[in-house]
């Protein structure tokens, strides 16, 4: 019989410092914890990280204990929650979602608009601004995974988001995820 693994999600940001992915997972692997998946940035001067920690309940109960005190050594605001695995079988198709446009406000909250309008889920984004090669123009790209339902009909879909991002003067693709 297969045990259900259990998970720490743990939300750190601080001031961006060479050494913090060390110490930070160095602290982890010392619990006896193993770090499944991550998200690591930096933000403006910040340093941002997501982890999803995997370990015994007993060890998951160290890191969490420990906490409040690798966050004091590191300089870091460090939040964590219990969870367990994700929930699969929900038939649904992973999509990949890129748009660039010239940047202004809403971008993000449009295309959120869009999908949670047609109850898609969105699992995964990063956003950036850069400017523009050969003009400076300031630019805004977003990169997303969103969960499409196979009962929903992807080329209708597609229409429909292409039609929204043109109406916003976006420039858009909807494809399936590779990889």
């Amino acid at each position: 019989m297969a045990t259900q693994k259990t998970f720490l999600v743990i939300s750190a940001l601080g001031e961006d410092n060479p050494g913090l992915v060390n110490q930070l997972s160095r602290a982890i692997l010392d619990y006896g914890c193993n770090i499944e998946d991550s998200r690591m940035t930096v933000l403006g001067g910040e340093f941002a990280a997501m982890l999803l920690v995997e370990g015994r309940w007993n060890a998951l109960a160290k890191v969490e204990n420990g906490l409040p005190e690798i966050g004091r050594q590191l300089g870091m605001a460090v939040f964590c929650k219990r969870t367990g695995e994700r929930a699969t079988g929900k038939n649904l198709l992973p999509y990949a979602v890129d748009v660039v446009a010239k940047d202004h406000p809403g971008i993000v909250n449009n295309l959120a608009a869009f999908f949670a309008e047609r109850s898609i889920n969105i699992e995964d984004m990063a956003t950036s601004t850069y400017a523009a090669a050969h003009t400076g123009t300031p630019m805004f790209s977003v990169h997303m995974t969103v969960g499409i339902p196979a009962d929903l009909h992807i080329a209708g879909l597609r229409e429909e988001f292409m039609d929204y991002c043109d109406g916003l003067n976006l420039d858009a693709v909807l494809e399936p995820l590779k990889g």
